[in-house]
């Protein structure tokens, strides 16, 4: 069954697309509890507010405001004001550093840049945001683009990368489509940053469209997030990243809530062994999302059972070639110097390795394309060795890496050795596949949107 949802998608202009998609619908319909209910009425009253403020502060149609706040209501507020009036939102995690904003603002130029003046809420997934909108020029936005966002930053710099009105809106039809998706009345469990293309997509405009409520936990812990799910009896799914899975089964073993539709994770593969173990706990499916800040979803298996293939997202289409994913896109998202190396003649590589089914159409992703390394004159796919040591008891993150060596970075359980993990896969892989060094972190470093990171740098640094 598909969810067509309340839109006539055939008369949606830029112009009035947020009214139209996102804040339509009865007044006294719940879009938010966090934990106290924001009707739709009181929503739209928050965006008038904070458009006259952007108005007064300069922000004019055809600029761009950046937005430098955490998940809140008033970042809700404050985004869905900046399209209201036809400017560009340049979406800058709360979390970056001064220096790093600077650069941003250097290169991207924007007319106001909304930050928060006072932060309450410690380790909430949502916060109480008092913001403050300053001034700094009146040159209009560089494209035409209704949202720029900066890539996560995993594997090296970010990349700047825009999308318009309508890309988004063919984004939200296609969340419509995909059988499996919370549906009208329920609710989203909503754990990503909406800063990024997981939380912001997936979560809140497919939320606000569909008329879904959208929940953070107060806290960003396992218990927090099940008091979330149990707080009300309409069913519920948890929209996360594998980050997020660890959280939950820490939790006390007799918590199993009912109202547990299940959990949907992207950024990231998960290991077999997470995925059976998070089934068996809670016995829900645990669905997997693949997707790009450049695209959004690329495709999904929300029942988990062709992990870790999925099936395209309705109107994406999805090729291989020389064993890397690439996606058909009439044009390069990316802003400012082109990027011919990922985009070229209607195809965005992924730099991800995979195949399609030619039968089935699946898509099986295999990790990072530049994960294929020789050593001895023998080849190894690095993404295979990572796999078989995220998947051995004991590991709670792995990220292999080529560094003159085959090195492990790891994060392990407490109770649990490097030790254990050489001796079980010895037993598993062949010699010239096993890493010669382990480095173990306590915490292993992550990216804004809750990835491992992948550096080759950043993890070497981090582990001297």
């Amino acid at each position: 069954m598909t969810m067509e949802q309340r839109a006539d998608w055939s008369r949606v202009t830029d112009a009035g697309w947020v009214d139209e998609i996102l804040l339509a619908g009865p007044d006294d319909q719940v879009c938010f509890r966090v934990p106290d209910p924001i009707d739709r009425a009181t929503l739209r009253r928050l965006v008038a507010e904070r458009r006259d403020r952007l108005t007064a502060a300069g922000l004019r149609p055809g600029g761009a405001a950046a937005l430098r706040l955490p998940p809140s209501i008033a970042y809700v507020a404050n985004l869905l004001a900046v399209w209201q009036l036809g400017a560009q939102a340049i979406l800058l995690d709360y979390r970056l550093t001064d220096h790093e904003v600077e650069q941003a603002r250097q290169r991207l130029s924007p007319q106001v840049i909304v930050a928060p003046l006072r932060v309450a809420g410690g380790l909430r997934v949502f916060f109480e945001v008092e913001d403050t909108i300053s001034r700094h020029g009146d040159e209009p936005a560089g494209s035409e683009h209704a949202v720029v966002q900066l890539s996560s930053g995993s594997t090296g710099p970010s990349k700047v990368i825009g999308r318009t009105a309508a890309d988004l809106i063919a984004e939200i039809r296609r969340y419509t489509q995909i059988e499996g998706v919370a549906l009208p009345g329920e609710r989203i469990i909503l754990l990503p940053s909406m800063v990024h293309v997981l939380g912001l997509v997936g979560g809140l405009l497919y939320g606000l469209h569909a008329s879904v409520e959208l929940v953070p936990p107060q806290r960003l812990t396992g218990d927090s997030i099940l008091d979330a799910i149990e707080a009300v009896d309409s069913p519920a799914t948890v929209l996360g990243v594998p980050f997020h899975i660890n959280l939950l089964s820490s939790t006390a073993q007799e918590r199993r809530p009912r109202q547990l539709r299940r959990m949907i994770t992207g950024g990231e593969l998960v290991p077999v062994a997470t995925a059976a173990r998070f089934i068996d706990r809670f016995q829900a499916p645990l669905g997997n999302m693949y997707g790009m800040t450049e695209v959004g979803v690329i495709g999904t298996d929300l029942d988990g059972s062709h992990r870790p293939s999925v099936r395209p997202a309705p109107g994406i289409t999805v090729r291989a070639r020389d064993g890397e994913l690439q996606i058909a896109r009439e044009v390069s998202p990316y802003l400012g110097v082109a990027v011919p190396e990922r985009w070229s003649e209607g195809w965005l590589r992924t730099r991800d390795a995979g195949t399609v089914d030619d039968a089935t159409g699946l898509v099986t992703i295999l990790g990072r394309l530049d994960s294929q390394v020789t050593i001895g004159g023998m080849q190894v796919d690095l993404a295979e060795v990572e796999s078989s040591i995220g998947a051995l008891p004991g590991v709670v993150a792995a990220v292999v890496l080529f560094d003159e060596a085959i090195v492990a970075y790891l994060q392990l359980e407490p109770g649990h050795q490097v030790s254990d993990v050489e001796a079980r896969l010895a037993t598993q892989l062949a010699r010239f596949k096993q890493p010669q060094v382990y480095q173990v972190f306590d915490q292993f470093p992550r990216t804004t949107t809750g990835k491992l990171v992948r550096d080759r740098a950043v993890l070497r640094a981090r582990a001297t």
